[in-house]
């Protein structure tokens, strides 16, 4: 899968972003981006148990 022409932007101007802060404040975000998407992930889970009725929890790592 590919990022898509806005999305390579948006990663540069992030990447450009990110050479500006300091390693304190770069830990914070790499934390605060692992749950995010652990929240997503629950995001999927929740609804896909939702639209299919499967018991996900089985399945789960």
């Amino acid at each position: 899968m590919e990022l898509t022409l806005e999305q390579e932007f948006s990663l540069r101007q992030f990447s450009e972003q990110v050479q500006q802060i300091s390693r304190e404040q770069a830990q914070e975000l790499l934390v605060e981006q692992q749950k995010l998407m652990m929240l997503r992930n629950t995001l999927f889970q929740e609804l896909l148990k939702k639209e299919w009725k499967l018991d996900l929890d089985a399945v789960s790592p």
